[in-house]
């Protein structure tokens, strides 16, 4: 009773974290595996029910500084807008909190079911870009051994009657996550070495993926050889919902081959004898203190830095580069809402190039610089597609510099386009070390704006390349465009 009181103190006092958990349950199938976690790990439990009758409680005070130490990782990656990490964080306090108040030989008993939490926290779509590359890199090398000839841009690809693209739902990522809970839960059920159990878990993440790319390969070619009347639409999901569901059922049922069966118990221990409810309570009321002292601490330091709306303010002309009305067909970097906005195209000797800015400021979930849901074309965009992602060196003036290089392609035009980050001052591509830089500003008081800069040009024909032209811009703008951002984070 008392580590739930404890439980329920801790959520209610989070409770913006824990919901957020809740709402990714139910709006992504990728997690709607969460509701039954929960369920899950309180049977896994109650199995242990006439153990834990038998084990005292008796509370492990140094377990606080776990409780502390959860508790900061959840203010850091509020400070970063890192939600997973912070859905872990608080987790962890919970988990932490419970073993600081019961014990180390009572959590022992029920180690596993708490560390079944796991899988409810929404993790793991870091993952995707990953897995579509290797469905991708696999479907068109298993084409090819096949005998089908292949054109490929990117995660896009083209055979002799008909176009194929590697969207998120091929990537596997759903099957992956499933697999390896249930077959977690298997290899806890099933199996009593942990050799045993680690193998089998093993193969539940190895399976799934290779399935998933089988899967993608036999649907590429069952629309190849029906020309294009099967695997397709609705029939494309239900050949793999099916194909999954076949291959792990194959999977349990190899699996039930090295079943290892409990021990039958001769007798039940002892009930343990009622100890003194203080302790308990003192861990108790400890635990919550100390679960507790991140809020405040984070609301003291969000405190800091400007609240205003940012003004970005159009560049003028430079060095022969004049601002033109955009037009139509550019690039719209999808970048979720941001404070300001900035976008311009600019002329010079026939040669256009297109800038984006977007600004934050004062960032939260659903409006942050890094995030999986900013980039520059949606994995379903309708216009435009990444043929190919890296990096690019360049000098300006004596500094030299790193930028993002992704090229993208629609029908009959190209685009080469630079992005790069621009926080506390400094020009970043790596989005950890963005987030990093995030932190350190708003722990010493500078605040945490932020943005991100893409500029773009045609691919076209001619004997000066697009990188060049990008070059030659950002020689001639990019002060005034560091200038801008400079006076944004003044006002």
């Amino acid at each position: 009773m008392v580590v739930t009181v404890v439980i329920l103190c801790i959520l209610g006092w989070y409770a913006d974290t824990a919901l957020s958990i809740v709402h990714i349950w139910e709006r992504a199938e990728t997690f709607a595996h969460g509701f039954v976690v929960l369920p899950l790990s309180a049977w896994l439990v109650w199995r242990q029910r006439a153990v834990l009758a038998a084990l005292p409680a008796k509370p492990a005070p140094w377990v606080l500084l776990l409780v502390a130490l959860a508790g900061v990782a959840w203010m850091l990656a509020e400070l970063a807008s890192v939600l997973g990490v912070a859905q872990f964080g608080l987790l962890f306090m919970l988990i932490f909190s419970a073993w600081a108040i019961l014990g180390t030989q009572f959590v022992k008993a029920i180690v596993f079911p708490l560390g079944f939490l796991v899988f409810a926290v929404p993790a793991g779509e870091f993952l995707l870009p990953i897995m579509m590359d290797m469905t991708a890199d696999f479907t068109i090398a298993a084409l090819r051994i096949s005998g089908v000839p292949v054109y490929r841009e990117g995660l896009n690809f083209v055979i002799p009657n008909g176009s194929w693209s590697v969207v998120e739902a091929c990537s596997g990522i759903r099957y992956l996550i499933a697999s390896l809970m249930v077959g977690t839960l298997y290899a806890y059920l099933n199996y009593r070495s942990t050799y045993r159990r680690l193998v089998f878990v093993a193969a539940s993440i190895l399976v799934p993926i290779v399935a998933n790319w089988l899967r993608a390969y036999m649907i590429v070619m069952i629309g190849y050889l029906s020309g294009n009347r099967l695997a397709t639409g609705v029939d494309h999901l239900i050949y793999g919902w099916v194909f999954f569901g076949v291959v792990m059922m194959l999977l349990f049922w190899v699996g039930s081959f090295w079943q290892e069966f409990a021990a039958q118990k001769t007798a039940l221990p002892s009930p343990a004898l009622l100890s003194s409810r203080r302790p308990l309570l003192l861990a108790a009321a400890c635990a919550v203190a100390v679960a507790f002292a991140w809020r405040p601490v984070l609301a003291m330091i969000e405190r800091q830095g400007a609240n205003s709306p940012p003004q970005l303010a159009s560049l003028a002309a430079a060095q022969g580069w004049r601002a033109i009305d955009s037009g139509s067909g550019n690039l719209q970097p999808h970048f979720i809402h941001p404070r300001a906005e900035l976008q311009q195209v600019f002329e010079k000797d026939g040669r256009r190039v297109a800038l984006y800015i977007a600004y934050y400021r004062q960032q939260k979930h659903g409006s942050k610089l890094v995030t999986s849901g900013n980039r520059l074309v949606k994995s379903a965009d309708p216009v435009w597609s990444v043929a190919s992602t890296g990096k690019h060196q360049l000098v300006r003036g004596d500094i030299a510099l790193e930028v993002q290089r992704t090229e993208l392609f629609s029908t009959g035009s190209r685009l080469v386009v630079w992005h790069w980050y621009w926080v506390a001052g400094r020009i970043v591509t790596n989005d950890y070390l963005a987030k990093l830089l995030l932190v350190w500003s708003k722990l010493s008081g500078a605040g945490d704006d932020s943005a991100v800069v893409v500029v773009s040009t045609a691919k076209a024909d001619r004997s000066e390349s697009a990188d060049n032209v990008l070059e030659q811009f950002l020689a001639d703008v990019g002060a005034e465009i560091d200038e801008t951002l400079s006076r944004a984070g003044r006002n």
